[in-house]
């Protein structure tokens, strides 16, 4: 599994959109049109028959990038570079919660990396609560009313898709703790939760077990060292061990890893002779670093997946197996505690 991501890493999918003070309060949104997820156009995956008992609302990272400096900030819902994108991080990362979950998905318009990190933060953070925040809370409530069915759930995102569920998280599940007790768990991956934000936002509660439920669950992986300052990990970040699920700072090896995904030349995972992804044994280990708020991976080598040892682009694919056994036991342990569902 090679790195593809290159400078362009930096750029585009090392994109830390939501910094301190995110979803803790603020000037309140513009007037921004919502998408209409009554168009099922705007969805990038809308199962036509689910058949389990839990669903999967899946944000995508950055796929959207400007072509040229004159393109605009956020793209529209239909822009190809960004369809594109989210249908290949759909095939990296969702595809985890494939057998235990029925996965739901919009299309959102993004924020142009570029310019989202050349901005100081408190703009940083009021942009996602723009064109992004607004057309996920639009198809998330669209999902409730729709095609949810009181089924109970669980939040997917990486990246900026992280970004905006920790909005989701910090506001709409305020107001709707109805809406809050049904969600199995928030997979806020490649964003930093930090005290603060857990602070400003009381409902909300970090995992500290492989099966709790109600809880976010997050990491950022890099290697040992880094050649440059990650712009996405925030001072005092909280990491869980995506190999035991637990805070300390035990390692876990690689060999204790229930395996990882390769990725092709475009980005796809590479699949099996028999059409199912390709599990990669004996390949990441796993230790939470709690000074510098990470997951580090010392079993790789930074020439193959990023020469600056930001393993933003991975954080899914070195973990897949163990993400997807996680969610299971997260269900489980859910219909334990409810068992009406």
């Amino acid at each position: 599994m090679k790195g593809k991501y290159g400078l362009r890493l930096l750029v585009v999918l090392l994109f830390a959109a939501c910094m301190p003070g995110c979803g803790g309060g603020g000037d309140p949104a513009p007037q921004i049109t919502p998408t209409d997820y009554a168009q099922l156009r705007h969805w990038l995956a809308l199962p036509s028959s689910p058949s389990k008992g839990v669903d999967v609302f899946y944000v995508y990272p950055t796929a959207y990038k400007k072509a040229a400096p004159t393109d605009p900030d956020f793209c529209a819902i239909d822009n190809p570079t960004m369809v594109q994108g989210a249908q290949r991080a759909f095939q990296g990362q969702a595809t985890a919660f494939a057998p235990y979950a029925n996965i739901y998905a919009p299309y959102y318009r993004q924020v142009d990396a570029t310019y989202q990190l050349a901005l100081p933060f408190d703009q940083q953070d009021a942009n996602i609560r723009k064109q992004p925040g607004i057309d996920v809370t639009a198809a998330f409530e669209y999902y409730l009313q729709h095609y949810n069915n009181g089924r109970p759930f669980i939040l997917v995102g990486h990246s900026q898709g992280s970004a905006v569920l920790k909005y989701l998280l910090s506001d709409y599940m305020k107001a709707h703790p109805d809406v809050y007790k049904r969600m199995v768990a928030a997979y806020v991956v490649g964003q930093s939760i930090t005290p603060q934000y857990l602070a400003q936002n009381p409902h909300l509660k970090f995992a500290t077990g492989s099966s709790d439920t109600g809880v976010i669950v997050s990491w950022n992986t890099e290697a040992p060292t880094t050649a440059i300052p990650s712009p996405i990990t925030e001072p005092g970040g909280i990491a869980i061990n995506p190999i035991t699920w637990t805070l300390d700072e035990t390692p876990a090896d690689a060999a204790q890893n229930l395996g990882s995904i390769q990725l092709d030349t475009s980005g796809f995972p590479v699949l099996d002779q028999y059409g199912e992804v390709l599990r990669v044994t004996g390949l990441a280990d796993a230790r939470v670093d709690q000074a510098r708020g990470v997951v580090v991976c010392s079993s790789v080598t930074p020439a193959d997946y990023n020469p600056y040892g930001i393993y933003h682009g991975f954080d899914f694919a070195f973990y897949f197996f163990d993400i997807r056994q996680n969610a299971a036991d997260r269900i489980g342990q859910y219909f334990i505690e409810h068992p009406g569902g």
